[in-house]
This record gives C-alpha cells, sequence and structure tokens, in this order.
C-alpha cells in the first residue's frame, strides 16, 4: 500500500529501474540511461462518472514520456496522471 490515493479517473505509478548495461555488456553511467517509460500501476483512483478505469494495482504499463507530475513520498518517487496518459498495458 503506497499512502497515496489518487483521485478521479488518476493513477499513481512507480517507473522501473533503467537497464544498466547495453545488449553488448556494457555498462551505463547514470547520465546515459534513459528515462523509462514502463511502470507499474501502485493506485488506482475510482474513476468518473464518464470514465471507467481500466487499470488495476500491479498492471505494468507504458506512459506518456512528458506526462504526469512527479512526486516523492516517504522517499519514495512516484509519478501522478490521467488513466489516458497511459499509451498501453504490457501482457
Amino acid at each position: 500500500m503506497v499512502g497515496i490515493k489518487p483521485l478521479g479517473d488518476r493513477v499513481v505509478i512507480k517507473k522501473v529501474e533503467a537497464q544498466e548495461t547495453t545488449q553488448g555488456g556494457l555498462i551505463l553511467t547514470s547520465a546515459a540511461k534513459e528515462q523509462p517509460q514502463v511502470a507499474e500501476v501502485v493506485a488506482v483512483g475510482p474513476g468518473t462518472k464518464d470514465v471507467e478505469m481500466e487499470l488495476k494495482v500491479g498492471d505494468k504499463v507504458i506512459f506518456s514520456k512528458y506526462g504526469g507530475a512527479e512526486v516523492k513520498y516517504q522517499g519514495e518517487e512516484y509519478t501522478i496522471m490521467h488513466q489516458s496518459e497511459i499509451l498501453a498495458v504490457i501482457e
């Protein structure tokens, strides 16, 4: 349980750590790593009368690169965004 309860059609996601080595085995410095666009859904709002929530806690998702608001809560970094900014669920 995260302790953050999103409102309306918002979700709270936690980014998956960026890969630290290339496929060829080269180790990347923190500056060379790409920001991840894959995350895990950790909290889901109740939706609205117009928007039914399709996501659930535990879903792995691909999200819009510039979407959402980044927040730090109890030493962890999360992003809060509208469900519509989630591009796909990874199955």
